[in-house]
This record gives C-alpha cells, sequence and structure tokens, in this order.
C-alpha cells in the first residue's frame, strides 16, 4: 500500500513540476499587461488607418455639394444627403449605352474569368504537386521567377500577341489574359503539398479513379481553403478591371469605366463617383464574407505572409 501511495505522490509531484515549469516559460516568453496594451493599442490604430480610405469614400457619397466643396476636406459630414445616389439614374442614362450593359460585361468577366482562372491554376498545381511528368521542378521554377516581372513591362508584347489572334476588342481580351496566373499557381501548389497526402491519392489509384476523377473529387474539396481565397483575389482584380489599349468598342467596357467617367466631371460630381465607388464595393465585400475564414488558413499553409 505505501509502495503504490509513493508511486501515486510520486506522479503527483512529477505534475506538478510539470506546471510550475509551464507556468515559469509563460510568465517567461510572454508580455506584461502594459506591453499587451500597446500592441492591442497599435493594432486598433492600424486597422482603423487602413480602413479609412473606405470610410472617407462613403462619407464623401453623403456629402452636399456645399461640403464637396470645403478645403480641407473634412472626414465627416454635417448635413448627410442621398442627393449623390437619386442623381446617380439621371447621369448614367446619358452614358454611350445603357448602365446594365457596363454591369453585364463586369458580371460576366468576373464570374467566368474567375472560374476559369481557380480551375486552371488548381489543375497546373495539381500536375506540379502529384504526378511524376518530367522537368516539372524547373516549370515550378520558372512559374515562381514569373512572379518577379511587372506587368506593365509586358505590354507590349501582349498587345502584339492579341493583336496576330484577332482578340482585339472582343471578350477575350479581358478573359484569356486573366486565367494563368503563377501567384495562383503558387498559392495552390505550396497547399497541394501540405494538404492532401500522396496515399490518400494512391489510395484513389488502386481503386480505379482516372486523374481527373481524383483532382476533382478528392484533391479539390481537401483544398478549399485554399481555392475560395484565390476566388476572392481573382474576383477582386476582374471586378475592378478597366479597358486598356485592347478594348475600343463602348459596349465591351466594364462598370469601373463607368464610373471613372463620371469621376472625370469634376469636384461637382464627386459625390456621385463616390456613390458609384461604394455601390461597386458591395460584390467583392460579399465574396470577402463567404471566403474570409479561408484566408488565414491558406495563407499559413502556404508560406505567404
Amino acid at each position: 500500500m505505501q509502495a503504490t501511495m509513493s508511486k501515486a505522490d510520486a506522479r503527483r509531484l512529477k505534475k506538478l513540476k510539470l506546471k510550475a515549469a509551464r507556468r515559469d516559460q509563460y510568465k517567461r516568453f510572454t508580455r506584461s499587461k502594459g506591453g499587451n496594451f500597446f500592441y492591442t493599442l497599435f493594432l486598433i490604430l492600424f486597422g482603423l488607418f487602413s480602413i479609412l480610405p473606405m470610410y472617407y469614400c462613403i462619407i464623401t457619397s453623403f456629402k452636399p455639394l456645399d461640403e464637396l466643396l470645403v478645403f480641407p476636406p473634412r472626414f465627416y459630414v454635417i448635413s448627410p444627403t442621398f442627393a449623390s445616389y437619386l442623381t446617380l439614374p439621371s447621369l448614367l442614362d446619358n452614358l454611350a449605352v445603357p448602365l446594365s450593359r457596363y454591369a453585364f460585361n463586369s458580371i460576366f468577366i468576373s464570374v467566368v474569368t474567375t472560374f476559369l482562372h481557380v480551375l486552371v491554376g488548381s489543375a497546373a498545381a495539381y500536375v506540379l504537386s502529384k504526378t511524376n511528368i518530367p522537368g516539372k521542378k524547373i516549370i515550378f521554377t520558372i512559374i515562381q521567377m514569373s512572379l518577379l516581372y511587372n506587368a506593365y513591362t509586358l505590354e507590349i508584347p501582349r498587345y502584339l500577341i492579341y493583336s496576330s489572334l484577332g482578340m482585339i476588342d472582343t471578350y477575350w481580351a479581358y478573359i484569356l489574359p486573366a486565367i494563368p496566373s503563377s501567384m495562383g499557381v503558387f498559392l495552390m501548389k505550396q497547399f497541394m503539398d501540405t494538404n492532401v497526402p500522396d496515399a490518400l491519392i494512391e489510395a484513389a489509384k488502386i481503386d480505379g479513379a482516372g486523374s481527373f476523377r481524383t483532382f476533382w473529387q478528392i484533391a479539390m474539396p481537401n483544398v478549399k481553403p485554399a481555392w475560395l481565397t484565390l476566388t476572392l483575389f481573382s474576383f477582386r482584380d476582374l471586378w475592378a478591371i478597366q479597358p486598356g489599349g485592347t478594348i475600343f468598342s463602348e459596349e465591351l467596357k466594364t462598370l469601373p469605366f463607368a464610373a471613372s467617367t463620371i469621376a472625370q466631371s469634376g469636384i461637382a460630381r464627386q459625390g456621385c463617383a463616390m456613390a458609384v465607388t461604394v455601390i461597386m464595393m458591395i460584390p467583392p465585400i460579399l465574396v470577402y464574407l463567404v471566403t474570409q475564414r479561408s484566408v488565414t488558413q491558406t495563407m499559413s499553409s502556404s508560406g505567404i505572409k
């Protein structure tokens, strides 16, 4: 009985020592209450500063004309009004094509291209991560190197390619260049490397699943956070896309072009321009609300900070 009790006491004493060691480690490596206060305060101030442009855009859309002309600009509104929003229909009726056409172009391009962008990026990442094709390391290195190039340096070669393919002044000038993405392939591959076990792929092959079925029914569900994050980034960029030097037809231009047209009408129309901008914020914000839980997990798993 004494031997049993002594062993129990020894185990109890060991647990107490372990708890004390953990408590000392916690005290040693954590901040003080003052440090936690200033750290939290810094994060709050930085967060408020980051949303300042959005806040200024929203309050400006509710300013009457006399407050729009005040200099320096104020970050508050004294007499809020919906005049800017109510004036939009009459302004947009004067555009070369109906507003519905601009909206359709933006929605069509954003939805279709985002789907193709995610599908192609995920498929390329699957091939580079879970197959044994020759030279895949070299291909992935080239993809990583392409991240260093600025898109503006490629404008002239792109125009020559679009012209030779007959893509000028067509939807393809929006869609095709946005489908391949070095960033998308890199993000998806990093996530597949850590979240899709090779044993799972081998088990699917043993069960008779083909490459496409393995990719669609096994790999894609396991990397859902990654492709939701890629969907957010892709939709955000495509929703804000404007026609460059490849689109000249008014019927193919997008909603951001209509917003910029209003913004160029002078300071008296800044309220209307901000109102259009606020309306255009809504779809990306909705997409973000759907995908926000996946962003942090994807960034931590992919090694992107």
